[in-house]
């Protein structure tokens, strides 16, 4: 079908492509004015209190939660795949060498292109529904180790090997930091995965979506997605958020640090969110996370949070600011004992799986995404003028 580019000239494009539906997805949705957001037909903060993460991983990319039979089925073939190919491992110290040190991610785009060519994935196009469920679990599955290898390597440290006995999150903190987890930190850690493996059509889930639309394989894919979420405006703000608590230092002065800063224009991280209009479910279940584990660190998170939104409520009023998902995930990272650079890339570990349902679902659509942009430039045709 052509493209009547006259009559696109004319729409009125919201800036950002605010509230344009791109696609139709039984992924999951956002109900940004009730404050809810779910997985296929269950509500993803309900998932992640009474579920593994393995299961979840499942319902996304199988569209069902497993019974018993299934899910250790299901673990037992996503623990084979964590150990890497000979051909990756052998790069990870000279990506780390060359600066992944300081941000993993960055390192991790390359050698997830390394890893789909050593696993032979071939372009979705080509391939059967099945062939490309796996190789987006083998790729989800291979992504922890890769993060933790590439900043182990980055400090010195050799990298840990994955265990084949522990859950998936358990096992990430262990390669992490070499040591066996603790199972209330491991928990905790597991929580927030599942509370972020997707979450509508945001940059990343929509960049992956258009590269899956043109065919491309399953790393192809991801690497695009994962550059989408390296934006400090996506994936990048946990660590912001707790700067934000190490720069207040003290409860005296956060009304007028905030005050100070919310007049000036600036924004304070942790704080709104594009999509709700009410407070961000996955904040309110890292708080209770965050409770769990109880401190000073986190009663005065809470007691920041209390000012902030009262501060926001008064200087822009009319406007629903709460914290969102980065605020209180920063500080549970934290006291799970997860370095600051490590904060986004675990990000990126749970969306791994999102990112995967949203391309096996793309790719079962042949058409290409291609849409159009509007001309704003000097009116045309002009008259090249020749060389003087």
């Amino acid at each position: 079908m052509s493209v009547n580019l006259s009559a696109a000239s004319s729409i009125d494009v919201p800036r950002g492509l605010a509230g344009v539906v791109v696609a139709d997805t039984e992924v999951g949705d956002v109900r940004g004015r009730e404050g809810f957001y779910h997985y296929r037909q269950y509500s993803a903060v309900d998932l992640a209190r009474t579920r593994r993460f393995e299961d979840v991983w499942h319902l996304l990319v199988h569209g069902t939660l497993p019974d018993a039979r299934r899910s250790a089925a299901f673990a037992a073939e996503t623990t084979a795949l964590r150990k890497l190919p000979e051909e990756v491992s052998a790069a990870l110290p000279a990506l780390a060498a060359a600066g992944a040190d300081t941000n993993p991610l960055a390192g991790m785009r390359t050698a997830l292109s390394l890893l789909g060519a050593a696993k032979g994935f071939r372009p979705v196009y080509d391939i059967d529904a099945e062939r490309r469920r796996e190789d987006t679990v083998a790729a989800a599955a291979a992504v922890p180790t890769l993060l933790t290898a590439l900043y182990r390597l980055g400090r010195g440290l050799a990298p840990v090997e994955p265990r084949r006995d522990l859950p998936h999150a358990a096992n990430y903190l262990y390669m992490l930091t070499g040591a066996e987890p603790d199972p209330e930190r491991a928990r905790a850690v597991e929580q927030y995965l599942i509370s972020t493996i997707d979450h509508g059509f945001n940059a990343s889930t929509f960049t992956a979506r258009v590269i899956a639309s043109t065919g491309a394989d399953v790393a192809a894919c991801l690497v695009g997605a994962v550059g989408a979420l390296s934006g400090p405006l996506h994936g990048g703000a946990p660590s912001r958020a707790l700067d934000t608590l190490d720069a207040i230092g003290t409860p005296d002065r956060i009304d007028p640090w905030i005050r100070e800063r919310v007049l000036a224009g600036e924004r304070i991280m942790g704080f709104g969110h594009a999509v709700y209009r009410t407070e961000d479910p996955r904040s309110r279940m890292l708080r209770e996370i965050a409770r769990r584990f109880g401190g000073p660190r986190v009663e005065f998170a809470v007691e920041v949070e209390r000012h902030v939104e009262a501060i926001l409520a008064e200087l822009k009023p009319g406007r629903e600011l709460h914290t969102n998902v980065e605020f209180y995930a920063g500080v549970v990272m934290e006291l799970c004992g997860l370095p600051r650079e490590m904060f986004t890339p675990t990000f990126a570990a749970a969306r791994m799986v999102g990112w995967s349902a949203n391309i096996l679902e793309q790719a079962e659509d042949s058409k290409i995404i291609r849409s159009v942009a509007r001309y704003v430039g000097p009116g045309a045709p002009v008259e090249v003028p020749a060389v003087a």
